[in-house]
């Protein structure tokens, strides 16, 4: 089983990464050293920290008060109140696109690809807003394949490196 994983690691790491031992990143004050005199002799306050305390637990205590507040003011017209109010209540709508169906080959090449999208779009199959999704995802696509691509080039100069 360990051989399995060994073999896994070479194929998977790249042969300029193997032997590769990231540096340990210090925490805190890179200039503090152990038996050195705290910059904070006397450490936190004890009321650090209370007055986010003592607001937020007034806010709680008076939201039912606030809410009542901003309910009457969004009825008798304040659109900012009923902005306010609806927004915490009812979800904003999206656009729903649904499912397309149109004649699409991935396997093409990207400019293919794009142009059967753009034929369907300007035929009525695909909403612009949709194609303009779809254009982005196979731009997506093509990067992901332009990585994969280099990969393979440099693994192969590699072994001819190696090799030659």
């Amino acid at each position: 089983m360990s051989q399995q994983k060994d073999q896994k690691t070479e194929l998977d790491q790249p042969e300029w990464l193997k032997n590769h031992v990231p540096k340990p990143q210090k925490i805190g004050n890179p200039n503090w050293h152990k038996g050195m005199k705290s910059p904070n002799p006397d450490g936190r306050r004890a009321t650090f920290g209370t007055a986010r305390t003592a607001i937020a637990k007034m806010l709680q205590e008076s939201a039912g008060e606030i809410l009542d507040v901003m309910i009457a003011k969004a009825l008798e017209g304040d659109s900012a109140a009923a902005q306010l109010v609806l927004s915490r209540v009812v979800a904003p709508l999206r656009a729903d696109s649904g499912r397309v169906k149109f004649n699409f080959d991935a396997s093409l090449p990207i400019s293919a690809q794009v142009e059967h999208v753009l034929a369907a779009v300007a035929a009525g199959h695909v909403s612009p807003e949709v194609g303009q999704q779809i254009v982005a995802a196979i731009g997506t696509l093509s990067s992901v394949r332009v990585n994969e691509e280099l990969e393979q080039r440099i693994v192969m100069l590699e072994s001819k490196a190696v090799n030659g």
